[in-house]
């Protein structure tokens, strides 16, 4: 079927987006689902920081390539053996495909899924096929979703269903920033009520990890940011404190603020330079806990004596140590309720033509959650 979608051809390309154009709308072919596929046509993608890292050349992939990955839809064809979807169906989308049966899948680690991980390092579905094609030459899928089109093919397993009266919009946000945020805070530190909390670079996943703090019932709940209108709304979800990263002295401020430090600190501002500043937040025997994706060769230091002496603890959180098919119903159930109040964090809503702008916007660092809406 023919379909339209947003391809870069190349990496790298000098801001502002919108005049340099690195993501053309373009008409593809894309091919009936295989074995274990799904066809979806795509309700709402956001932008992501993940997206852009592409964009930039600071993520390189195989060319061309159809990108996005945070996205939510409508079921409209099944390939042979998917039984528990129907057409009609909504669903997430997941953007690390877990295949069940390697050794992270069977510890309960899905995130960690070793064949899903090749697949996504070779632009191909999990099944080890690409279906999207431009005048018979291949074009590649964006970590198994591609989500910046009217539709794609999909494995099932990058697929958790979902209530059709959610719309699509706030469901979207379920399958990266919701997951990774709020994940990082519950699954991967696993943060205890009454902790202190600080989370470093407000975007859409920041935010979420601020509202994952609020959501555990950490007693102080530090946001730290160089925008003043990042730090503002992070005060208006419940932060109880703001402090400005560029200030010289903001991990004293921290400090002075928790009387030695959080016991938990969170960088999910894709900075090496910015986890320095956590690991400096964090107290003796705390945790510091990075979710974000900078730059491959970007490296921070730490004092080993003091990781040994302090007992300190440096972690990684993927997907936020999520398994989607638990944690996108539960979180969903959470912002029903009026716990996780994630709508507060979608900011502009584009159309695929208007994409370069929204990632002029995004690299800018003055939105929060932009959604492309499909009709």
């Amino acid at each position: 079927m023919k379909i339209k979608a947003a391809v870069i051809h190349e990496m790298g390309r000098k801001q502002p987006y919108a005049e340099s154009r690195p993501m053309a709308v373009e008409e593809l072919e894309l091919d009936p689902p295989g074995p274990g596929e799904v066809l979806v046509r795509m309700g709402a993608a956001g932008l992501c920081h993940s997206d852009l890292s592409t964009v930039n050349g600071d993520r390189p992939r195989p060319l061309p390539m159809v990108l996005g990955h945070e996205a939510a839809g409508i079921v409209e064809g099944l390939g042979d053996g998917v039984s528990d979807l129907e057409k009609g169906d909504h669903v997430v989308m997941v953007f690390v495909p877990s295949c069940g049966h390697c050794m992270p899948c069977a510890e309960g680690r899905p995130a960690l899924c070793e064949p899903g991980f090749a697949a996504n390092s070779t632009g191909m579905l999990l099944g080890g096929k690409r279906r999207l094609s431009r005048a018979a030459a291949p074009v590649y899928h964006h970590v198994g979703v591609s989500a910046f089109a009217t539709h794609a093919v999909v494995s099932r397993r990058s697929l958790v269903k979902v209530d059709k009266e959610l719309p699509l919009t706030e469901a979207a946000l379920f399958g990266c920033a919701v997951l990774t945020g709020v994940g990082a805070v519950v699954n991967t530190a696993k943060v205890q009520p009454g902790a202190t909390v600080a989370v470093l670079g407000l975007g859409g996943v920041g935010l979420n990890g601020v509202l994952g703090a609020l959501l555990v019932g950490a007693s102080r709940v530090i946001a730290v940011d160089l925008l003043p209108e990042k730090l503002a709304l992070a005060r208006q979800l419940g932060a109880t404190d703001a402090v400005n990263a560029g200030d010289a002295d903001a991990a004293e401020q921290v400090r002075a603020l928790t009387k030695g430090g959080v016991d938990y600190a969170f960088e999910l501002a894709g900075s090496a330079k910015a986890m320095e500043l956590a690991y400096k937040m964090t107290r003796r025997g705390g945790m510091t806990v990075t979710a974000s994706l900078p730059h491959p060769t970007h490296t921070f230091s730490i004092p080993h004596t003091q990781l040994v002496a302090e007992e300190r603890s440096v972690r990684g959180s993927y997907v936020g140590s999520s398994v989607p098919s638990r944690d996108i119903p539960r979180f969903i159930d959470l912002y029903r309720r009026g716990k996780l109040p994630v709508d507060r964090l979608l900011s502009e809503q584009l159309k695929l033509e208007e994409i370069n702008l929204g990632f002029d916007r995004l690299a800018a660092g003055k939105t929060v959650r932009q959604m492309i809406v499909f009709n």
